[in-house]
């Protein structure tokens, strides 16, 4: 509801040098993800293997490939039927009448529209004069509010909001166990705070978005149910935010179309930032 002809026409205004940038890390098979999820890729020549005929007239050589993952791996937009509480989540639906093994009947991410829109970064990380946070570290809404303010930051209605930690670029490589286990991220008043500007979508350059583990009295994931269960607010997560933190790049138009795979609770995600 707030994608508006209006809103998408000022973001393309945005669009000042013509550069782009991919806000989704690659994907890795084998890449650490949060416990039990993974990610398997393997490359097949079906009926073929190279030098076999296939019947078409001229020595046809292809690739094919099957991938097995969990959809909430790697960049990920994580939609309405996610996360909600005591079995009930966004707009009072209840888990038990739309969640099915096949696929949710209500909820899924097929029918979020393509979201173009203003988006802005947050550097927390420059606002905490560190290159990047540490694991579990808390960002609040004072945080967000001092670095919005720093950094001329301003959020509209409809807005994608990022929130750099720096975390993602310092850690993943170096030390997955740590990165998979524990991340900086945002407190559940600070979870508030940001609904109460009323973006389409809040995100961050780690997998979970709030900290894990929580600030002492938080509870664990509870961002997930004031974002999505409470207000209708898309997440994106382990998203590609180091160039915009680089060159200081806080406002960029924002462009997601991401695959309708119908049933689908979170989809893997390339949005694409343009300045």
């Amino acid at each position: 509801n707030r994608v508006t002809p209006e809103r998408t026409a000022a973001a393309a205004k945005l669009v000042k040098k013509g550069i782009s940038h991919p806000l989704g890390i690659v994907i890795e098979p084998g890449m650490p993800a949060y416990p039990p999820r993974y990610t398997q890729l393997q490359v097949v020549q079906p009926n073929q293997q190279f030098n076999a005929d296939l019947g078409v007239g001229w020595e046809a050589s292809s690739n094919d490939d099957v991938l097995q993952m969990w959809l909430g791996t790697g960049p990920q937009l994580d939609g309405l039927g996610h996360m909600g509480e005591a079995g009930e989540f966004y707009n009072c639906n209840q888990g038990k009448d739309f969640s099915i093994i096949t696929g949710l009947t209500k909820l899924d991410i097929s029918g979020i529209p393509p979201m173009v829109g203003r988006g802005v970064m947050i550097d927390i990380a420059k606002q905490m004069g560190v290159d990047s946070l540490q694991a579990g570290q808390p960002i609040t809404s004072n945080d967000i509010k001092a670095a919005m303010k720093s950094q001329g930051v301003t959020v509209g209605e409809g807005d994608v909001v990022l929130l750099h930690t720096g975390y993602t670029d310092a850690t993943l490589k170096q030390n997955p166990s740590l990165w998979a286990g524990s991340i900086p991220g945002i407190t559940n008043e600070a979870s508030v705070f940001l609904a109460g500007l009323k973006p389409m979508a809040v995100g961050a350059d780690t997998w979970g978005l709030g900290a894990v583990p929580p600030r002492a009295g938080d509870k664990i994931f509870y961002d997930h149910v004031v974002l999505l269960k409470q207000h209708g607010i898309y997440i994106l997560e382990t998203m590609n935010t180091g160039r915009l933190a680089d060159e200081s790049v806080h406002e960029f138009m924002f462009v997601l179309g991401q695959a309708r795979l119908k049933g689908a609770v979170q989809m893997i995600i390339n949005p694409v930032a343009m300045w």
